[in-house]
């Protein structure tokens, strides 16, 4: 039996930041792309967060990222292997302890989630990266080795940036490392536009628009992504399929390395009744108190069921009325209402029938409690006020539950990469850092990233899937440069039917500090 999948994440403070810099700067320069993710101190109003007019969610968002602090920043580098097989990706995961030098808020409940789930305050105030927010002082920004410089140099390798619900992240990440946020979100997404011109990707988008998952929180979407890659990997179905290697951290490097392990997805014994909170939105109000199961292997397993039960459903009723009896299941809301005579002759959409618990859990309540799930995106729920709410996403973007996001899935798809390529040396290392440290909520940040990664490479992977096969039936060549081009520049909007696109309007301009930034970044060439 294959080994798991095993993440290493290099653990960055203040007291190595300089020493492992040159590898951060290279990492960063040779990616194909970069994943980010962040734990934050707060969010502040979470109603105003899903205020109907998006200016004045970004007006609430402006007010806690000027307000609140990042208490930790996870990247992780995704380096594309040409010389080996296809879609095989070298990636490095990083995780900064951070430490605001200026007065901010931290929220009790903020607090309560990240120490519940490994997060170190005794670490952060006493080897916290120091930074301060806003714009730049001294014109130092390009200059020295410290947090902001290590931004303008993400911007200057001008790589693809991937988050999971990654407006807040990106508002945080422009106030505390760039400049102060702008008044208004035009000029906002006038200056990411350029800031990131080799585009800005969301995969909590992917996941809701393109792959369109049954849930799209980062852990259930992670597991997901790499229990289908797995099996088609094991499968044999043609390729490419995507693989994973990690660097091979010797000596003293090896000191400052954590490793998550990412278990197959497997059945659950015994508990069978999941919460359809957690099931639903990665996250729920009581917690580890609560009776149901909050297992993700388990809860996927169940939508994958659930979805070929519907399916076998569906071609029985479309075999009865085949056979002319018109009939169909008694209650059946496909048909209520439907005048008898017209029944046999209706034709049933699949993809309007197969409707999930997880859609009818997180969309349809109106009149309710803003709560948030465990990317940060907030949902509106049954009026239950929910203190507890925020824990999950504001500081964590993943799912939080103290079942780990390490418990994933198929960790095939490494297997035959990465882990092929550790052997038993990488398997001892794993057992030794076992013994040093066992707590998976350890650099959630960083695992985060690169959760969020590998699901950004699998989406790619599946597109090109795709369009190899329509384009052989069309004689046509594929782009192979092409990421995911129908989810360029689109950001998640919770609750909205569109997107937020990420653009310079012809009715909008760059804000001054963007502009002399910009300067600073590219010595004057836009």
């Amino acid at each position: 039996m294959a080994s798991p999948m095993v993440v290493p994440v290099i653990d960055v403070q203040n007291d190595n930041f300089k020493e492992l810099w040159p590898a951060m700067v290279v990492a960063i320069k040779t990616s194909s792309f970069v994943a980010l993710d962040t734990e934050l101190s707060g969010l502040g109003n979470r109603k105003a967060l899903l205020a109907e007019s998006i200016e004045d969610r970004y007006k609430a968002i402006c007010h806690a990222a000027r307000s609140r602090s990042i208490l930790s920043l996870g990247f992780a580098c995704f380096k594309k292997q040409d010389q080996k097989v296809a879609d095989t990706y070298l990636v490095q995961v990083y995780n900064l302890t951070l430490l605001c030098s200026e007065e901010y808020i931290i929220e009790p409940q903020s607090v309560q989630f990240l120490v519940q789930h490994g997060f170190d305050f005794n670490k952060q105030y006493g080897h916290g990266i120091p930074y301060c927010k806003g714009n730049n002082r001294g014109g130092s920004d390009d200059r020295g080795v410290h947090i902001r410089a290590l931004f303008t140099e993400l911007l200057r390798a001008r790589k693809p940036l991937v988050l999971h619900n990654g407006l807040i992240d990106m508002a945080f990440l422009y106030q505390c490392f760039y400049a102060h946020l702008p008044e208004r979100l035009a000029t906002f997404t006038a200056d990411l536009s350029e800031m990131f011109p080799a585009g800005i990707y969301d995969t909590k988008y992917v996941t809701e628009f393109e792959l369109r998952l049954t849930a799209s929180y980062l852990e259930y979407a992670f597991k997901k992504c790499k229990l289908d890659n797995s099996r088609s990997l094991t499968s044999g179905a043609p390729g490419p399929h995507v693989h994973i290697e990690f660097c091979q951290y010797a000596g003293h490097m090896s000191t400052y390395v954590d490793y998550k392990e990412c278990p197959d997805v497997a059945s659950s014994e015994g508990q069978t009744e999941i919460c359809q909170r957690f099931s639903a939105f990665g996250w729920c109000p009581n917690g580890t108190q609560c009776p149901l199961s909050h297992d993700t292997d388990l809860i996927i397993l169940q939508d994958e069921k659930g979805k070929e039960d519907k399916r076998k459903k569906r071609k029985r009723q479309r075999d009865k009325r085949k056979g002319g009896g018109g009939e169909t299941t008694e209650g059946s809301s496909i048909f209520h209402g439907a005048p008898q005579n017209k029944i046999p002759h209706m034709d049933v959409d699949q993809e309007e029938t197969s409707g999930d618990h997880h859609e009818e859990t997180a969309e349809s309540c109106p009149d309710s409690a803003a709560v948030m799930d465990s990317d940060g995106t907030i949902q509106q729920t049954e009026g239950e006020s929910m203190t507890a709410d925020n824990d999950e996403n504001e500081m964590r973007k993943d799912n939080s539950d103290s079942r780990n996001s390490a418990t994933s899935d198929d960790g095939s798809n490494a297997k035959n990469g990465a882990e092929n390529r550790t052997g038993e040396a990488a398997r001892e290392k794993f057992t030794d850092a076992l013994k040093k440290k066992v707590d998976a909520g350890t650099h959630r940040a960083g695992f985060d990233a690169f959760m969020t990664g590998y699901i950004f490479a699998c989406s790619c992977t599946l597109t090109k899937k795709e369009e190899a096969a329509a384009a052989e039936e069309k004689e046509q060549k594929v782009d192979e440069q092409s990421w995911l081009p129908t989810c360029l520049n689109k950001v998640y909007l919770s609750g909205k039917a569109a997107p937020l696109t990420v653009v310079k309007s012809t009715f909008s301009k760059s804000s001054k500090a963007h502009t002399q930034k910009m300067e600073m970044v590219w010595g004057g060439r836009m």
